[in-house]
């Protein structure tokens, strides 16, 4: 019987791929597709068939037609789906993320996609349970002692596992995947600052932790939902359970169980603690405040997710663009010695507060290659944007930082160019970092649901990159420009194949 329907289920997507095609030749002869800016349309079907046949570069697809739209929005409607907004307007996206925020939650829609692997955390939820977390965690985010805690984890992971693994791919002139070591990295933080427990990603002597490789399937799978031309198709698949759902569920089982067990443990360890010692972690902090234990796994399953893959992918396209902008590279290690005194200070939080250049090369690689292409809301009640677009109720409002980095009317003819000095004004004789809108440069979201974890992401990347490049070079070993692919955070294609040296000149590449 499984067989069976797996067979029938691959059959229909071929079907479907054929149907596609033949509509496509038959409304092309028959119909002219309107002049309007945005896909092309037809009776019933809407913009189905482009829909699919773009359905592997998204990205650019939307970016080109929204460059060519006199707003920067296009409306996307298509048989087997619900409307889609797709902005690039800042003024839509503030009136979304702030103005008219009450109108604009996450939405049911949101929540069907990522409710199985999320539950009910922070970053799946609306209304009064979304409140409630925000302000928990807002609160734990804010402090200074788990400011300190996150750099003190950063010291240790860099000096310990970061830094030698670079100086045994120097050794040996080895070729390594520079991706796949900041992901490793990453999931090591933010494992250790939000759960209290160490997964031990960058010893390379042990195989991946089982946890690692469900988070990665259900975080791609999950994406892959919301990117399908017919939601029928996945939702079959579910309810049947086949295919990619199938393995979803197998997942995300893993997942939940897994941290739901160190969330056990972390309470047995908080109950039996006689001396009242506080612990750092974020888990700590939350269980201490009384929550339940579901609530908890929750919550820092959405903190684990926001906070692996998003950095890693930042520092990874950095690393690459660097690569290719020698003189940006310099002017970052010029500016990390002079903060070091060359070498007779060690990094805390007031260097890092000083690294501004470094700032703005990571800012310019972000508006490039956002971490978080893109993100939804749905309308509760029918509303007009900004710039007059109208939104029917349970519309998708997509507001778009993949294509607003690269509009023109945002930020000029050179918006294709990696320049970090755009992000810095001339002040007297001063130059000094530009406060640019968040609804212009929405890549940790903006308005009452902007990231809480906005600094703390901004002191690893700052560590990492500091870190590394003052000791050492990184060379890409191809050098085709890489894929962009968006999944629930984007990342790098194939990875990032690299080989090291010494920035002294040891170990030539």
């Amino acid at each position: 019987m499984f067989i069976f329907l797996v067979i029938i289920c691959n059959l229909g997507f071929y079907l479907l791929s054929f149907f596609f095609s033949v509509l496509q030749e038959f409304y092309a002869s028959q119909t002219k597709p309107p002049t309007s800016h945005g896909p092309p349309s037809y009776p019933i079907i809407g913009c189905l068939i482009s829909f699919y046949k773009n359905r592997r570069c998204l990205l650019d697809w939307y970016t080109t037609l929204l460059s060519v739209s006199p707003t920067q929005t296009i409306v996307v409607q298509r048989l087997g789906a619900r409307r889609i907004i797709v902005t690039a307007n800042p003024e839509n996206v503030e009136y979304v993320l702030k103005t008219n925020f009450i109108n604009f939650p996450k939405g049911k829609p949101f929540t069907e996609i990522l409710g199985d692997l999320l539950g009910c955390g922070i970053f799946n939820a609306d209304g009064e349970l979304w409140s409630t977390q925000r302000k928990l965690a807002s609160h734990e985010f804010s402090t200074k002692s788990l400011r300190e805690f996150v750099v003190m984890t950063l010291q240790e992971e860099v000096e310990n596992r970061l830094i030698p693994l670079l100086e045994e791919a120097v050794e040996a002139k080895s070729v390594f995947d520079l991706q796949d070591l900041l992901r490793r990295f990453s999931f090591d933080i933010v494992c250790r600052v939000s759960l209290g427990t160490d997964p031990s990603c960058l010893d390379l002597s042990r195989p991946i932790p089982p946890l690692v490789k469900a988070f990665d399937a259900a975080s791609e799978i999950s994406a892959m939902r919301g990117m399908a031309p017919v939601y029928a198709v996945w939702k079959a698949k579910k309810l049947f359970n086949l295919g990619a759902e199938k393995k979803l569920k197998e997942a995300i089982k893993l997942v939940h169980d897994s941290v739901s067990e160190i969330v056990k443990t972390k309470k047995r360890v908080l109950e039996n603690d006689r001396e009242g010692k506080l612990e750092s972690d974020l888990l700590s902090r939350l269980l201490l405040a009384g929550h339940g234990e579901e609530v908890v796994r929750d919550m820092v399953i959405s903190f684990i997710m926001a906070g692996r893959d998003t950095t890693s992918a930042a520092m990874t396209w950095l690393f690459w663009l660097l690569s290719k902008h020698r003189n940006s590279e310099e002017m970052i290690v010029k500016e990390v010695e002079s903060l070091l005194d060359d070498g007779e200070r060690a990094i805390d939080y007031e260097v890092l507060k000083g690294m501004n250049f470094l700032k703005a090369s990571l800012c310019e690689s972000m508006r490039l290659y956002p971490p978080v292409p893109w993100d939804s809301k749905h309308a509760i009640i029918d509303d007009v944007l900004p710039d007059g677009t109208s939104v029917r109720k349970g519309d998708r409002v997509t507001y778009f930082p993949y294509g607003m980095g690269r509009m023109e009317k945002l930020w000029g003819k050179d918006r294709f160019e990696f320049r970090p000095d755009r992000w810095f004004q001339e002040i007297g004789n001063e130059q000094t970092l530009k406060s640019v809108s968040p609804y212009t440069f929405p890549v940790f979201q903006a308005g009452p649901r902007v990231c809480l974890g906005k600094e703390m992401a901004m002191i690893q990347m700052k560590y990492v990159m500091a870190s590394v490049l003052r000791r050492f070079e990184i060379k890409p070993v191809f050098d085709n420009e890489p894929v962009f692919a968006p999944l629930l955070t984007a990342h790098m294609v194939g990875g990032l194949k690299v080989m090291v040296k010494r920035r002294n000149g040891n170990g030539d590449i």
